[in-house]
């Protein structure tokens, strides 16, 4: 498996473009990350509700909502200066929280989280076509496992480093850095030469053009069950990602600890990303899907148990298990859609996969007051196993599908 991987991994990292798009993921990630904590602990310190920490990451996720729409601009301008602009803009937007100082001012803060986090849609989008565009398909997977590496490897450094500067300088010192790592990543896309064409003049206008995205990946046997099984499991992380706060509360530990969790979980993250590539081409996109599922039902089951050690452990497999639907769904998009869509399509299919899991943590702010974190938990290891083996039986469903329909495309 180390051979099979490495040299993919080696040929996506020699290639420039890519160099500077994994770069400028690191970067904007690390300080992304360390807000994401921040956040939480910044409402929690405030309020002391659990609820409206929670409240932290719906906000950052319901923009997805209309990924369908904001989609569309990745597809209408350039995409190289979209990325750009879209960092400079959060950038200065991020100067904003310093206005946050009391209980009072927290709308400011959700705002300011609930734009970012629309920002982040119409970014994903131009990023996906323009990583399509310049990676070979055979290497898709391993580029999008190294992304996810990068991504979440930034969990190891960026919470412990978030949790650091905010017992230091509080809140606004880790806004303050996010916004000085979106600026730097504006300068490393700045950096990419690569001759892009005007987009198509749109037709039919905005709703016109997101529904194109919608049938796109409707109509197609290997892109629905993956967005489907993608949007359950999703569902299912956002209950638990709203139950953390109490978990760390349950450990005996301040709400900082939340940071070491994420830390190890980004472990975990990093090792499934290093063998996607190789994972997809042995397995298939569904399998390897399902597989992390079943991890990951594992893992939130157990993360009921009041044990430190247990916890640690859970929080490794989450890292593990979570991110293979979501590299299996992005790859199959990236592959079967064709670059005129695949903004609206990337956007469409991160809305539908990541829409469950604004409803999950809007539902599991509510639950961890009312019923507590350890029911829940034990409730959604069981659902998750539910959709893992569910994973495993649609490509006998998807190959009936193709054989009526010859000239749908293959599965992923």
């Amino acid at each position: 498996m180390t051979t099979l991987t490495t040299w993919p991994l080696a040929r996506v990292l020699r290639d420039r473009a890519a160099g500077l798009y994994l770069c400028a993921v690191v970067v904007s990630g690390f300080g992304t990350s360390a807000l994401w904590l921040a956040s939480g602990v910044w409402v929690k310190d405030l309020t002391g509700s659990d609820g409206l920490a929670a409240l932290c990451m719906l906000a950052l996720w319901l923009p997805t909502l209309a990924g369908p729409l904001l989609g569309t601009v990745a597809d209408r301008v350039r995409r190289i200066p979209l990325l750009i602009g879209t960092h400079v803009f959060l950038g200065v937007l991020l100067v904003a929280l310093v206005g946050v100082t009391a209980p009072g001012d927290l709308w400011l803060l959700y705002a300011v989280l609930c734009v970012y986090g629309a920002a982040g849609v119409v970014h994903d989008a131009a990023e996906s076509a323009l990583v399509a565009s310049a990676v070979p398909r055979s290497l898709l997977g391993d580029f999008n496992g190294l992304r996810t590496t990068a991504t979440e490897g930034v969990k190891l450094l960026a919470p412990l480093a978030g949790a650091g500067l905010y017992t230091a300088w509080g809140g606004v010192g880790v806004a303050l850095l996010d916004a000085a790592t979106f600026l730097l990543a504006a300068g490393l896309y700045a950096l990419v030469r690569r001759r892009e064409d005007r987009p198509a003049p749109a037709g039919g206008g905005h709703r016109r053009g997101a529904a194109e995205g919608v049938r796109h990946l409707w109509a197609h046997p290997a892109l629905r069950p993956l967005v489907l099984a993608g949007g359950t499991t999703m569902l299912c992380a956002g209950l638990n990602g709203a139950m953390v706060h109490a978990v760390v509360e349950g450990l005996g530990r301040s709400p900082a600890y939340a940071g070491v969790l994420y830390a190890v979980q980004g472990a975990g993250s990093v090792a499934v990303g290093l063998f996607s590539g190789a994972a997809l081409r042995h397995w298939g996109g569904r399998r390897f899907a399902a597989y992390g599922i079943a991890v990951l039902a594992l893992a939130v089951a157990l993360r009921a148990v009041p044990s430190e050690a247990v916890a640690l452990g859970c929080s490794a497999a989450i890292g593990a298990g979570l991110p293979a639907v979501l590299i299996a769904a992005l790859t199959a998009v990236q592959r079967e859609t064709p670059g005129p869509l695949l903004g609206r399509a990337t956007a469409t299919a991160h809305a539908l996969v990541y829409a469950p899991n604004v409803a999950g943590l809007a539902a599991g702010a509510v639950l961890v007051e009312l019923v507590g974190h350890r029911p829940v938990l034990a409730a959604l290891g069981v659902a998750l196993l539910g959709t893992a083996v569910a994973s495993v039986q649609r490509p006998v469903r998807a190959r009936r599908t193709a054989s009526r329909s010859p000239s749908d495309a293959n599965p992923a």
